[in-house]
């Protein structure tokens, strides 16, 4: 139970130029397209860590809910910033200068995606949503391949269990991973039917960039991060720093050194590896954040 209510916690970041980047809530884990920033949204806008140093974002200190980059946006929803002047929730905004500044593609005063993925390479936006608004007639996942013009809503036949995270292929639109409360399930065509990878409790997913693997976090009393190939074949569990009480809620590969990975934690700490084979170096650790 004490594992629940961390994922009750999420991570967000509040900072001043004296005190060191503290992470209270995570709402996602993304890299810009440069690979020069790891990106963490909050309730308090954006936490970065680059040059081996966290600040905050340039920009509105928005609430960020459901959070991913593309090689060429950020994508995200949640609430305005207080005086903002902005209609809440925002339903799907996109950024194309690294959140400073944001386009509303729709939805606005009707969502807050929380559940909210991208493909890399593709310009398809996945979300959970959680009511019927004006362009989508019910609760479940829904896609759009065109930033938000038209809505399609996918059947989801074959899942099981809560939703908890989402994950597109960074190059196929129409394959879409989901990690529920029963397990991680994969869709090869747009989310009307999906398969079963992994039967456990899931808290997130990942596509590796080149397309080839699916990462996934799980727990079953302690937390476990493995990845399987799409072709076929079956999973490998990748060695983790030692976690009490917290598993893996985000997972992100830097775009330009594809060997560094990151991985987020619902307890707030945040660790990279060159190599995602075990070694991994912690910045941020229950909530505070570590100068390299």
């Amino acid at each position: 139970m004490r594992f629940l209510a961390l994922i009750l916690i999420g991570i967000s970041a509040v900072a001043t130029a004296q005190s060191p980047v503290m992470l209270v809530h995570v709402h996602g884990l993304a890299y810009s397209a440069d690979g020069e920033r790891l990106m963490i949204p909050s309730h308090h806008g954006l936490a970065v860590y680059e040059n081996g140093k966290w600040s905050k974002a340039p920009g509105p200190q928005h609430d960020y809910m459901g959070f991913a980059a593309t090689a060429n946006y950020i994508y995200s929803s949640g609430h305005p910033a207080p005086g903002a002047g902005l209609v809440n929730p925002f339903g799907l905004l996109r950024s194309r200068d690294g959140a400073k500044t944001w386009d509303q593609l729709g939805l606005e005063g009707e969502s807050d995606f929380h559940l909210l993925a991208t493909g890399w390479n593709t310009n398809a936006v996945y979300v959970w949503n959680s009511s019927a608004n004006s362009r989508m007639r019910g609760p479940g996942l829904h896609y759009t391949v065109n930033d938000g013009l038209a809505w399609k809503s996918a059947r989801g036949e074959g899942l099981d269990g809560n939703p908890q995270a989402l994950a597109v292929h960074p190059v196929d639109a129409a394959m879409v991973a989901v990690a529920t409360s029963s397990g991680v399930y994969l869709s090869r065509d747009y989310g009307e039917r999906f398969t079963p990878l992994a039967n456990a409790q899931a808290v997130s997913v990942f596509f590796d960039l080149d397309g080839k693997q699916i990462w996934f976090g799980t727990f079953d009393g302690r937390a476990r991060l493995s990845r399987a190939p799409l072709a076929g074949g079956a999973a490998t569990e990748v060695k983790l720093p030692a976690l009490r009480d917290d598993a893996i809620a985000y997972i992100a590969q830097n775009p330009k050194q594809r060997k560094i990975y990151a991985i987020a934690t619902f307890s707030r700490s945040v660790f990279l590896s060159k190599d995602a084979d075990g070694t991994w170096t912690p910045i941020a650790e229950r909530g505070i954040g570590s100068v390299n």
